[in-house]
């Protein structure tokens, strides 16, 4: 049944719901706008983070505390962290948001790996 509804939908040209694309973010004005008062979330990690306008990272990653800085440089969010005495070093990371729900960062100014938060 489910498979003939879904057959017919797409007969009629009926799609799912489209998602909006990631936006990069490129000024630090935007990036507070996104961030400040919210938490980020990424659940498979247990992550919580806070960012602050200080310039301050604080919050919990698999039940161990994670703290650090951060500053905006040429377009990018530029941080180091602690993660329960263990140093995460400093990286500059490309950081793009979609429907103000979700924001990704990727490190190495958007040649690495990437992580994507939800907004709460």
């Amino acid at each position: 049944m489910v498979r003939t509804l879904f057959v017919a939908a797409l007969a009629l040209g009926v799609a799912a719901p489209a998602y909006a694309d990631f936006v990069p973010i490129n000024d630090r004005d935007t990036f507070l706008r996104v961030v400040d008062g919210r938490e980020l979330r990424l659940g498979v990690f247990q992550i919580a983070l806070t960012i602050t306008p200080d310039g301050q990272i604080n919050g919990s990653a698999l039940g161990w505390d994670v703290a650090g800085t951060w500053s905006w440089e040429d377009g990018y969010f530029c941080r180091e962290i602690d993660w329960s005495g263990k140093a995460i070093p400093y990286n500059c990371q490309l950081v793009e948001v979609q429907d103000d729900a979700k924001i990704r960062f990727t490190v190495d100014k958007g040649a690495g790996d990437e992580a994507t938060f939800n907004l709460r």
